[in-house]
């Protein structure tokens, strides 16, 4: 089976993710990929990885990172966290949206964790989540259970090496029912594209992006582009004249624009809709 996979363990470095009794999300994440990693290896896989140590990589760059690497599949794995401590326990996978085979796989890592003693939350579309909708492969994102459940936690350490394989056998037992599936049958939509991976616009249309800032130090660009990146704007620099100008987003139309440039303001940003 020539399938090639790229596993995420989520955040990393300074990010810990979501931390309970001193417990960190990140470390959980990262064992369970490597443990997935080995199996599906062992059955034929072709497995690659955002990351095999406790580094820092923002979201964006996990997904540009599977997008170069032309993998057919991209598996993130997290654990879950709720606002009360053992209020919630249970399983979700997250999608881009509910439909084709990253539906089906996640739906099959789901009930093979269920088997595991999981409670199973079903999966939900999460279009805005950056390595679901960055990704230019099937991708699923799996939540494994509540870092602020005791219950969960003891499934998952008392469990570990068979949560492992549950997780390979629903990424496997999607594969084998859909062994003629054309993996790249399955685009998604990726809005806020930048200019240099659009190709459908013509010279006459007016493109709007959003401008977050403008430096003569194009170090102080890159940082702001950076700290978007982090917060999952899809930023770029553009370099006109004198200055550095730091823009996101790529619309057809100032009221798209509009609703991207709100979302940056109440995130913190000063900004400004600008056109070409």
């Amino acid at each position: 089976m020539a399938v090639s996979i790229m596993l995420d363990a989520g955040h990393g470095g300074r990010d810990p993710g979501a931390v309970y009794k001193g417990r960190q999300e990140k470390d959980d994440a990262l064992q369970m990929v490597l443990a997935v990693g080995e199996i599906l290896e062992n059955r034929g896989i072709d497995v690659q990885y955002t990351r095999t140590t406790d580094i820092y990589e923002t979201p964006y760059q996990k997904a540009m990172k599977a997008n170069e690497a032309g993998v057919d599949y991209f598996i993130s794995i997290h654990r879950n966290s709720y606002p009360a401590d053992n209020a919630v326990s249970g399983v979700e996978s997250l999608v881009y949206d509910l439909s084709g085979i990253k539906y089906e796989m996640a739906e099959d890592i789901n009930d093979q964790l269920e088997t595991i003693g999981f409670r199973n939350l079903g999966v939900k579309a999460r279009p805005n989540l950056v390595v679901l909708k960055r990704t230019k492969m099937p991708a699923v994102l799996v939540e494994l259970g509540f870092i602020n459940s005791d219950t969960d936690n003891q499934i998952f350490d008392e469990n570990f090496d068979a949560i492992a394989l549950a997780i390979a056998e629903g990424i496997l037992d999607t594969l084998m029912q859909r062994p003629d599936m054309d993996l790249d049958s399955e685009p998604e939509e990726m809005p806020g594209v930048t200019p240099e991976t659009e190709t459908e616009e013509t010279e006459e249309e007016a493109r709007y992006h959003i401008q977050a800032g403008a430096f003569r130090n194009p170090d102080n660009a890159q940082r702001l582009k950076d700290e978007l990146i982090a917060d999952e704007f899809p930023a770029f620099i553009s370099h006109e004249g004198p200055y550095y100008k730091v823009l996101t987003g790529n619309f057809a139309s100032v009221d798209k624009a509009a609703d991207t440039e709100q979302a940056l303001k109440r995130a913190g940003y000063q900004t400004v809709i600008v056109s070409e």
